[in-house]
């Protein structure tokens, strides 16, 4: 399938964004263009005799053609196989694009590349990003990024200085506090509910900021995974992002809208696996953009949101690559940090997911394989939540079925526990890991997802399970382990004729 633009806005005046140059840090606006990457541009007039980039001649790069076996857009609801029936195999070769074969060659891919990404796939990201979420406003750019964890580091240090306060949600992704802590930030917590962040909270916080009390200055930047929140499984509703928006407006703020799960979308949660309609084969881009909750990008009319993609969750973690979109004033000063970092992704990376989604899938291809993501993952999370229907003490743990992403998020009645009266709430929490582990499963303490993994306090016990990868027997077996912990550490006995024998 060809590039189509998404008929939304084709008839809409669109305004430029905002100017944000009031956010870049000391060290951001002092970045200047690589003198270097700079003659990427003199390089491309015609007839140029180049003595300049210490760039090693492609006659002694030793790759000469790379074969992929991908699974075809025909064979992606084969289930349970290594390979599928249906599979296509392409190639790269060295000079594809001087015998006509593709746009994007080993050459071009294997050789020093632009802070930007290669053209070819950022093209590629750009016609999807239009397709996808349309923006509202003129002048956006998208570019590639050596991944989530990489363009979130970047993305701090060009947005604040030392001292500033981040916004995040009540809990968060601990990753967002090793890179946020030593860079010299601090974290203001917004609550959440069932529908995620909570917009009134949002604007209580900013309108009644005491710069003494908190030593520090009201923040301008808010951080939020809108989609599957990590860790609480959350999905922020189109009327509650719509909301948040409003807030951000009012008081400037500016949105890092970090979203890996986006397309993990998951239909209503029904026992029994009898998945809803949402679950057919998708039959066109339109069609497939219909059935996701509009982005934070999607609704940007003022430029004040960077959009973070991921490939991790979709295509590949290894392929350490992602991309972000944003205002081409804010984007020009992340390809200027690139271009003394990262550069670009590795060439390997981005010639293997250019040939998938280029020259294979296509845009058509690639919602198909969303679409059956989409259909497997929630056949993985249904199984996870009826072993916690079975197994998990109802009395004591509550939780929320996630409509998207990898995880689910327990709550526990720590009250009910025998020693609340004289064991805080990490001590509780510290006692159920410790246990769970000893009996063979792992979960994750909620405390970790804490900026101070809930040393100074902690509004209950929480802990984050992931139906990401593990076996169907895995799932309900670890489930069990689990709720014979629970039922021991809280004095509730046996259930379901379980053996506790391992405690």
């Amino acid at each position: 399938m060809g590039f189509q633009s998404n008929s939304k806005n084709e008839n809409l005046v669109l305004n430029d964004a905002r100017d944000w140059s009031h956010l870049f840090s000391g060290e951001s606006a002092s970045r200047k263009s690589s003198v270097m990457q700079a003659m990427h541009g003199i390089l491309a007039q015609p007839g140029i005799r180049s003595l300049g980039p210490g760039a090693p001649s492609t006659e002694y790069i030793p790759f000469y053609g790379i074969d992929f076996k991908v699974g075809s857009t025909d064979a992606f609801e084969t289930v349970g196989k290594k390979t599928p029936d249906t599979t296509t195999s392409i190639q790269a070769g060295k000079h594809d694009s001087i015998t006509g074969a593709s746009k994007y060659d080993l050459a071009i891919a294997l050789q020093y590349g632009l802070g930007t990404g290669s053209k070819q796939l950022v093209e590629f990201l750009t016609e999807h990003i239009q397709l996808i979420h349309s923006p509202p406003y003129r002048d956006w750019q998208t570019i590639l990024s050596a991944g989530n964890t990489s363009a979130f580091e970047i993305v701090l240090r060009m947005l604040g200085n030392k001292g500033e306060y981040l916004l995040v949600e009540q809990h968060t992704y601990t990753t967002v506090f090793e890179t946020g802590l030593p860079l010299g930030f601090k974290f203001a917590q917004v609550r959440m509910d069932k529908d995620g962040l909570l917009p009134e909270d949002l604007d209580h916080v900013l309108s009644n900021w005491d710069e003494s009390a908190r030593g520090g200055e009201k923040p301008r930047l808010l951080y939020t995974i809108p989609t599957g929140q990590n860790p609480t499984g959350i999905t922020q509703p189109l009327a509650r992002r719509q909301e948040i928006y409003r807030v951000a407006q009012k008081h400037e703020l500016f949105i890092v809208e970090d979203d890996p799960y986006y397309f993990i979308q998951l239909p209503e949660f029904r026992p029994g696996g009898n998945l809803p309609a949402t679950t057919a084969p998708i039959t066109s881009v339109e069609e497939y953009v219909k059935t996701l909750v509009p982005s934070y990008l999607r609704l940007d009319t003022d430029g004040r949101v960077l959009r973070m993609d991921s490939f991790s969750k979709i295509v590949a973690p290894g392929a350490r690559m992602g991309w972000v979109t944003a205002s081409t004033q804010v984007i020009e000063r992340m390809i200027r940090a690139h271009e003394v970092s990262v550069q670009n992704p590795s060439g390997f990376s981005q010639i293997a997911v250019f040939k998938l989604l280029n020259d294979s899938w296509g845009h058509m291809g690639f919602v198909r394989w969303l679409a059956h993501l989409r259909g497997e993952y929630a056949k993985r999370r249904d199984t996870l939540l009826e072993a916690c229907d079975a197994f998990l003490p109802r009395e004591i743990v509550s939780w929320v079925p996630p409509t998207a992403g990898f995880f689910i998020w327990i709550s526990l009645d720590w009250a009910q526990h025998p020693e609340a009266g004289t064991k805080t709430k990490l001590q509780i929490e510290k006692e159920i890991f410790d246990a769970t582990i000893e009996n063979g499963a792992l979960v994750v303490p909620g405390s970790w997802f804490l900026p101070d993994e809930g040393s100074s306090g902690m509004d209950g016990v929480f802990f984050r399970m992931t139906y990401a990868a593990a076996s169907m027997d895995d799932m309900q077996e670890a489930i069990q382990r689990l709720g014979a912990v629970l039922r021991s550490t809280f004095k509730l006995g046996h259930a379901n004729g379980m053996s506790e024998s391992r405690l």
